[in-house]
């Protein structure tokens, strides 16, 4: 019978080690990611064979050596074991991605999510993704009902995936991979066209919240607002978020015409800290001041 990970690092690791141990991870395509303590760090090898020889398809084990920062929200990868490479394919929900884990950003943690959105969306929809990646949410949203999907990334190297991505999934022409600033391109390009606007970048997403709303067209539409929230004991996350956001929309002068009507919480992201989703509906919104960068 074939052993689990834990048991045949029982047989490697000492007690006080496996303690020690962050045991969750991510597997994409064949690419395995992992955390390892500084005080398990020679123990390395050993966790990332271990990984292998429970899953049989991953052919590399990589060593996040670093926070996810920076413009691009790129994180340092250590190769470990296996093919020494940070290119991949992924799939999920019958799309494929082509992901370089070192040049872009990509979570599997937010699969489920991105179906959620794509089931939401209506056909004939105007959907704009500000912060798109190699095209996750926006492939996702195209195949199973959005009509157009005007997707922005300010990372060349992820618009670049993102075309192959298009083609690889046969969506050209309904989604449209935007290189540049999401504030610059909804300024000049978007602004009044969209149904519903998706923000997936949780460190931005707040300041990024008026220009959203520019995006939406005149009668309003939905905006799937994530945010990254800190809580103390006996707080509610995503009460917390929402008390956050209202306050934002009010001083946007959309008082009275916008509602929450769904949050939760995506995924926990460290100790006291989770990620927060809020669906926002906006209906026969005012206009909106900005002020624009050029």
């Amino acid at each position: 019978m074939k052993k689990n990970l834990k048991s045949i690092l029982e047989e490697k690791l000492q007690p006080h080690e496996l303690d020690s141990l962050i045991k969750s991870y991510d597997i994409i395509g064949d690419i395995a990611v992992i955390r390892v303590p500084e005080i398990l760090k020679a123990r390395s090898q050993i966790i990332a064979e271990a990984i292998m020889q429970t899953h049989v398809r991953v052919k590399t084990v990589l060593r996040q050596a670093s926070a996810v920062s920076g413009e691009f929200r790129l994180r340092q990868l250590e190769w470990i074991a296996g093919e020494n490479k940070t290119e991949t394919m992924y799939r999920e929900f019958g799309c494929v991605f082509k992901v370089d884990l070192e040049k872009c950003y990509f979570s599997p943690r937010l699969s489920f999510e991105r179906m959620r959105i794509a089931r939401l969306v209506q056909p004939d929809e105007i959907v704009v993704n500000m912060f798109a990646g190699v095209g996750g949410f926006s492939i996702l949203v195209a195949k199973h009902g959005g009509n157009h999907v005007y997707s922005i990334d300010v990372n060349p190297y992820a618009v670049a995936l993102m075309r192959e991505n298009v083609r690889l999934n046969r969506v050209a022409g309904q989604v449209i991979p935007i290189l540049g600033d999401a504030k610059q391109i909804i300024t000049k390009r978007l602004k009044g066209m969209a149904d519903r606007v998706v923000m997936p970048l949780p460190e931005k997403a707040y300041e990024y919240l008026d220009y959203a709303v520019m995006a939406l067209k005149p009668t309003g539409g939905w905006i799937h607002y994530y945010d990254f929230e800190h809580v103390s004991k006996g707080e509610k996350p995503v009460e917390k978020v929402t008390t956050k956001i209202v306050r934002k929309l009010e001083e946007l002068s959309a008082r009275g015409y916008f509602s929450v009507s769904f949050g939760r919480v995506v995924r926990p992201t460290g100790p006291n800290w989770c990620q927060i989703v809020l669906d926002l509906q906006l209906s026969h919104k005012k206009s909106v001041r900005v002020n624009s960068e050029n």
